[in-house]
């Protein structure tokens, strides 16, 4: 059963459909203040109505800077409501690195946190920006709420200078009415641009059309039709709204189902904890990293997790042991979710069976899935180990301004693109995917992707530095821990780990900065000098096992 798609279809026709349905009903609930389907709607017209006075217009880039609260998804569908393009970025990144993202993307307009403020302002004249429109994690809720929140310093904020291209978002949604212009969009206009790390040291832009993620809205609404349901379920959602992983499961799991999603700022366990006891969630999604952190939680008995009836992970593989520990403590199982950001969600454990341990689930009855020889793309036998190939109608076929990466990671079979994952699995007699390891060139920490090129290209901007090699160590809390080994210029004096690593800090978002460095004469090459990251990764293996 593939989704089908109409050619008039965008996202927010499905989640105006929910709207019509279930007007009253909590759509969100955020810092305990609940925001009705119809509320959110006007709020995302009278967005749209802004952003398009100020002078957006179709295929324009709206850059989204700000952690999980209601002005994200107000932006998100706000700016897709005008055929903008959202350009979601993390909320933690460096000046550095959204001057490369604003010029890389285009994006004239930006939406930042009050926080986040001196960043933007320090790029701005660097960049091909326009207009910032600053907001606070706060400003949407009741007056009293704010005025507690900043007695007892719970609310961070920073300082705003106003100005001529300075836009304050509470006076944008205060301003203009619910009334945007209509605008022509199809399944096939972009949706958004997400970043994702490259090859070539440089984050590569994902153009997702609206099609492409309706294709994955669909098929989660048909399959958790039996399971989820508006009347009964309640959401938390604790994964960030920037990453594909979260936009999907916020819309699929979540608003276009007519489900309440109870919408976390930030990953704190016993808020989180607090939060499925107080509101009943019935469906939790995490990362490994987040359910240890439950598991080890020394308070979490204190907390009433009862009402939790599905738990996926996604985001990287579940250890087994995590995955005993929890179905044996609240008798509930975690089911795997598997994607990426080029194929979107590809894979999920059926929910009529108990997953089974280390499969990533089936292929999403529109996703068209090869397992092939890396080098021959010849596909592999039954229980073989092969590179995943993922292939379906919408998906995305290039890069943003990106032809060599492009080339790398689409290849054209049999008349059709497919999308090299660069991770290796093998499939079972009945279907079942099975992840076996990723290509060198990605780190999964904390359910992050971080691109080794990336820190290898701010490493090696170091006066210093001549060459760099970065892998994953495997670490059994985060997923991998980021070791650096390094090679310095002859006549370096004075640098060390500790120098190198704030160097990364000042460049680099705080999850891609190394744990550890090691300083090396040489790094293994191939006869053409390209860097043998995958045997230094053996190496770093053999390593550890000695050590065990």
């Amino acid at each position: 059963m593939e989704a089908m798609i109409r050619e008039d279809e965008r996202i927010f026709t499905a989640f105006e459909e929910i709207c019509e349905k279930y007007p009253d009903k909590p759509a969100i609930i955020y810092l305990g203040q609940k925001f009705s389907y119809s509320r959110l709607r006007e709020l995302i017209y009278r967005f749209a109505t802004a952003l398009y006075d100020l002078g957006v217009r179709d295929n324009d880039r709206v850059m989204i800077y700000i952690q999980n609260c209601p002005q994200f998804l107000i932006a998100f569908l706000g700016t897709q409501e005008i055929g903008a393009i959202p350009v979601p970025i993390s909320p933690i990144y460096t000046p550095v690195e959204i001057r490369y993202l604003i010029n890389d993307s285009g994006a004239e307009t930006i939406l930042c946190q009050d926080t986040n403020f001196g960043y933007v302002k320090e790029v701005f004249g660097e960049t091909c920006l326009k207009r910032i429109i600053v907001t606070n994690l706060v400003e949407l809720l009741p007056w009293w709420k704010r005025i507690i929140g900043r007695m007892f310093d719970k609310v961070p904020h920073g300082v705003i200078e106003l100005g001529k291209e300075v836009h304050l978002f509470r006076d944008l949604v205060r301003k203009y009415p619910p009334e945007p212009p209509k605008v022509t969009i199809d399944s096939k206009h972009l949706a958004s641009l997400l970043y994702t790390g490259g090859t070539t040291g440089f984050p590569k832009g994902v153009p997702s059309t609206h099609g492409k993620m309706l294709v994955s809205i669909h098929n989660y609404k048909a399959l958790t039709k039996d399971y989820i349901k508006p009347e009964e379920d309640v959401l938390i959602m604790v994964n960030p709204l920037f990453h594909m992983l979260g936009e999907e499961a916020i819309l699929g799991w979540g608003l276009c189902k007519g489900v309440t999603v109870v919408l976390m700022p930030v990953p704190q366990v016993d808020a989180i904890l607090e939060a499925i006891q107080r509101y009943r969630v019935t469906v939790f999604i995490g990362v490994p990293t987040l359910y240890r952190m439950i598991l080890e939680n020394d308070r979490v008995d204190l907390y009433d997790l009862s009402s939790l009836k599905y738990c996926w992970c996604g985001g990287d593989v579940l250890p087994a042991e995590v995955f005993r520990r929890w179905r044996d403590k609240f008798s509930v199982p975690i089911f795997q979710n598997y994607g990426c950001t080029e194929a979107a969600c590809v894979t999920l454990s059926p929910l009529d069976k108990e997953p089974v341990l280390g499969s990533i689930g089936l292929p999403l009855p529109s996703k068209r899935v090869k397992i092939v020889h890396e080098g021959s793309l010849e596909p592999t036998d039954l229980n073989e180990p092969g590179e995943l190939l993922v292939n379906y109608e919408h998906m995305t076929q290039s890069y943003w301004n990106k032809p060599e990466e492009t080339a790398a990671s689409f290849v054209e079979i049999d008349g059709s693109i497919w999308y090299r994952t660069n991770d290796f699995v093998r499939m079972d007699g009945e279907g079942l995917l099975y992840y076996v390891e990723r290509g060198a060139d990605i780190i999964k920490y904390k359910g992050y992707r971080v691109s080794c090129s990336e820190i290898e290209a701010v490493l090696q901007d170091h006066p210093a530095v001549i060459g760099a090699c970065v892998v994953g160590v495997p670490d059994s809390k985060v997923g991998e821990r980021i070791k650096a080994i390094v090679v310095l210029k002859e006549d370096a004096r004075g640098v060390g780990a500790t120098e190198l690593i704030r160097w990364c800090r000042e460049r680099l978002a705080p999850y891609k900065v190394p744990q550890y460095i090691e300083f090396r004469d040489m790094l293994p090459k191939s006869k053409v000098g390209k860097l043998l990251r995958r045997e230094v990764r053996e190496e770093e293996r053999r390593r550890m096992a000695k050590e065990k």
